[in-house]
């Protein structure tokens, strides 16, 4: 493998500035690792059943593509739900599909509808992929926390140990690492570069869609915000990562740019913005803060000789739908073919 990463720049959609960042040999490793994969016995279409913790208590399949489940689980207080789109012409076919699990944002106005709003039906209109969204609590961090006073919130449990083996279960998917995709939108795309590094071999490609990728840079700017929103939001006054002292372990087992390595062979994928609204305070902390985080951490990726690929838009914190787009269209040409 080169130690010198080439940088190509490309034709901009509207003002941008991007770049490719590519290393030799990038895919023989995983495509190594998804040979051993077990693929998933095909299902009838409807009807989606209990298993893996998850028993579902609310659901709708009437929609040809968008069907909808609400669970009860011991790792949440409450029910989580999901949405699962699924790709034209998964009712008429026998075909088995890649999968991109697709994780929100944090607030009180996001959950696992958020893309179902922004276009998502649109945006993967004749894309052979199927794609899952999850609730992660208005602030879960995609964690399991190290204190509540609210219930379990084990965020983490439930989407690693239990939605993706019953989406294998119930679903005509991949169920290997060249079968999965994870991507997400500021604390979903945090989310999304956590569970890929943690959890290596469940994701082939990874997106952060403004979503941080430092957690201690600022004196752990990115860690505070997360105990205090999930403190005041989910946890009733419990942390993601302890007050006053963090689980400094946890931390680093959650931190991107702790976690460099975990990226090798993989395709990443990441956005920052690079004009945050001036009269917007969250928006400039956190956009700021965003694009920092990125930056530190494609640094470490290319000493690494780790391919990523990246891109500085003008605006904040927002779901940019052309760059999600893109994004689909690279998942697509990355995971295994429908």
């Amino acid at each position: 493998m080169s130690s010198h990463p080439s940088y190509r720049s490309h034709p901009s959609h509207g003002p941008t500035r991007r770049n490719i960042i590519r290393a030799a040999g990038g895919l023989s490793a995983a495509m190594a690792l998804g040979a051993g994969g077990i693929l998933a016995a095909a299902s009838p279409a409807g009807a989606a059943g209990d298993g893996f913790g998850l028993r579902v208590v609310e659901h709708d399949e009437s929609d040809p593509r968008m069907w909808f489940y609400r669970f009860a689980t011991d790792a949440i207080g409450w029910n989580p739900g999901v949405n699962v789109l699924l790709p034209d012409n998964y009712h008429t076919g026998a075909r088995t599909y890649p999968v991109l699990y697709l994780l929100h944002g944090g607030g009180t106005d996001q959950d696992f509808i958020t893309f179902d709003r922004a276009g998502i039906r649109d945006w993967t209109a004749g894309k052979p992929v199927i794609v899952v969204m999850p609730d992660g609590g208005h602030a879960g961090w995609y964690s399991n926390p190290v204190s509540t006073n609210s219930g379990p919130r084990n965020w983490e449990t439930f989407h690693i140990g239990q939605l993706i083996p019953w989406v294998d279960a119930n679903f005509r998917t991949y169920a290997e690492y060249d079968g999965r995709a994870v991507a997400g939108f500021s604390m979903g795309g945090f989310g999304a570069l956590k569970y890929a590094a943690k959890y290596y071999g469940h994701f082939a490609s990874v997106s952060a869609h403004s979503g941080p990728a430092s957690l201690r840079r600022d004196a752990g700017l990115v860690t505070h915000w997360a105990n205090a929103s999930s403190a005041a939001l989910d946890l009733g006054g419990g942390t993601v990562y302890g007050v006053p002292l963090w689980d400094e372990a946890r931390v680093s087992a959650d931190n991107p740019v702790e976690r460099v390595e975990s990226y090798r062979n993989k395709r990443v994928f990441l956005v920052a913005g690079t004009s945050p609204d001036p009269v917007n305070w969250f928006d400039t902390v956190n956009e700021t803060q965003v694009l920092a985080g990125q930056r530190e951490f494609r640094a470490l990726l290319g000493a690494a000789g780790i391919p990523h690929e990246w891109y500085e838009e003008p605006g904040g914190h927002m779901i940019r739908d052309y760059l999600v787009r893109r994004d689909l269209d690279g998942i697509v040409a990355r995971l295994r073919k429908a």
